[in-house]
């Protein structure tokens, strides 16, 4: 049976421990998100894979990790956070393996299948066992931890992949996850005790089957929706038909919570708590935000300036330096403070960071005039992760820390996959456009031969964000002019292209500094009522 705890008697005397041994997990789940990007061209020219094929192997791995989180995290509540850690770490590293051993395109995206699902098991373990092990006044640092985390991890992905394939090509980029996720397994076992709360939960298969229906199509059709032009995907099935089916099916899901006894699978009681119904809205826009403007960014280094992807990580390394730090320090201001000041904070410095970053770059800029905003935007990242994760779950019931956990995951994983659609598609419509206007002035600088040709290379360019292609058999002069004026086109229609999205990210940062206002500030007899709900076997 499980024993009740106190904070006389809490479930471990080592909470930061086993917070450790949790985030290596973590970390390496959020990792092997963004560290495959590099290896694209790999893939593509080394694989014999397709660029849809690649797609997939991206896309297969975000679509498995965003669908599941509300179930994993309730199959957390029902059997344990510690038991969903173990099986979700044993999962990755052995789909790890499968992926590095991946004898074609086919068998590479089954592996990512199984990588999603590895760490959807273990990722709202996280955020439940924090609530768990440590009291509401220490909960701010334990999150700022965690955000330390969520906003490195990113970063350091094209930096970490880089230098694997630099050194051993990129089968490794998965089998170094093989003694992290041993060791990880091994530790956890070891140290952390067999978090869950008080009582037994019931699983409601009906819901799990709803809710997975309408995440795939939802989150499906966004991320599909710009390689199929947001048309026919085959037959009368189109995008537009999928998500509307999603959004149907997530439409039963809530009528058959509202009228299943026992416990559904997405208790609505949740959302009658101001702080996590207003904070998952919050951290919905901020993620779109979030989303839009590291996806630029790094197309600008890469595509318009012409860094290395090893070369944008290393650029990118101090936001990601100063988003770890500032996530340690606002857990703590926002733990003597309120979340909720210190989440209004970094989010209007968010804004204004973009706006710098605006201001001092162009088509021809260093990485020293981006460097400014991107110290600022390092810091104001560090402000809102930790707290945007503490006011969310402030309140919540420690016996639905898992539903809890696994709704706010999804939410913001739907507004970052929107973030990206959108702003993606904004990118490119202002890319073509400026493209044409770009391509027209410059090319009076060639022959008049090729001016014709020019244009129309250069506009095509714009659907695989690169400069245009040099036509073959020109005579060196010309095919140097070419180039330049290429390059020059490009890159000036993409610094258009940025800043009207980093200054579309910036407005949705504010309307998510505003809502900040809805939330509640947190009542000290609630962190009483709360020390010592959390339960071990």
């Amino acid at each position: 049976m499980p024993e009740s705890h106190s904070a006389d008697n809490p479930p471990t005397q080592r909470p930061w421990l086993v917070l450790g041994i949790f985030c290596v997990g973590f970390f390496m789940a959020l990792l092997d998100g963004t560290v495959i990007n590099i290896a694209v061209p790999t893939l593509i020219e080394g694989f014999g894979a397709s660029y849809d094929q690649v797609l997939w192997v991206i896309d297969a791995y975000l679509l498995v990790f965003s669908v599941l989180l509300i179930t994993t995290g309730r199959l957390g509540d029902t059997f344990g956070y510690r038991r969903l850690f173990l099986a979700g770490i044993v999962t990755f590293t052995v789909a790890s393996a499968l992926c590095g051993f991946a004898g074609s395109p086919e068998q590479l995206i089954a592996g990512r299948v199984l990588q999603g699902l590895g760490a959807a098991l273990l990722f709202p373990q996280v955020i439940s066992s924090i609530l768990a092990i440590f009291p509401p006044q220490q909960r701010g640092k334990a999150f700022g931890v965690f955000g330390a985390i969520a906003g490195l991890a990113p970063i350091l992905g094209p930096i970490a992949g880089g230098f694997v394939l630099a050194h051993f090509g990129w089968r490794w980029i998965f089998f170094i996850n093989l003694p992290i996720g041993v060791i990880a397994a091994l530790l956890a076992l070891v140290f952390a005790p067999e978090l869950r709360v008080g009582r037994a939960h019931a699983f409601d298969v009906v819901g799990v089957v709803l809710a997975t229906a309408g995440l795939t199509g939802i989150v499906f059709g966004l991320i599909e929706g710009p390689r199929y032009g947001w048309g026919t995907i085959a037959g009368p099935v189109g995008i537009t038909s999928v998500i509307v089916g999603g959004v149907a099916f997530l439409v039963l899901v809530v009528l058959w919570q509202h009228n299943r006894p026992g416990e559904p699978l997405m208790p609505l009681k949740l959302f009658t708590g101001r702080n996590f119904a207003v904070g998952n809205w919050i951290g919905f826009v901020f993620q779109l935000g979030m989303i839009g403007m590291a996806f630029v960014l790094v197309l600008y280094l890469q595509m318009a300036l012409g860094f290395t992807a090893l070369e944008t990580g290393f650029i990118m390394l101090p936001n990601a330096i100063l988003t770890a730090v500032g996530s340690a320090f606002a857990g703590r201001l926002a733990d003597e403070f309120g979340g909720r000041f210190v989440l209004a904070l970094g989010m209007v410095l968010l804004a204004a960071g973009l706006v710098v970053v605006v201001a001092m770059t162009g088509p021809n800029s260093s990485a020293w005039q981006l460097l400014p905003g991107l110290l600022i935007i390092g810091i104001a990242s560090g402000a809102t992760f930790a707290p945007l994760q503490q006011v969310t779950m402030d309140g919540v019931d420690p016996a639905l820390a898992g539903a809890a956990s696994g709704v706010s995951s999804t939410t913001r994983q739907i507004g970052g996959v929107l973030g990206t659609a959108v702003l993606g598609a904004v990118l490119a419509a202002v890319l073509n456009a400026s493209l044409r206007n770009e391509a027209t002035s410059r090319a009076a600088r060639l022959p008049e031969g090729l001016r014709e040709q020019f244009v129309q290379s250069a506009i095509t360019s714009g659907h695989r964000f690169g400069p245009p292609a040099v036509p073959n058999g020109l005579p060196p002069a010309e095919a140097a002019a070419f180039t330049e004026a290429g390059r020059g086109t490009f890159a000036a229609a993409f610094a258009n292209a940025m800043d009207v999205v980093l200054l579309a990210s910036a407005a949705v940062l504010v309307l998510a500094a505003l809502c900040c206002v809805l939330l509640k500030t947190r009542e000290p007899e609630r962190i009483d009522r709360d020390a010592g709900a959390a339960a071990v076997e």
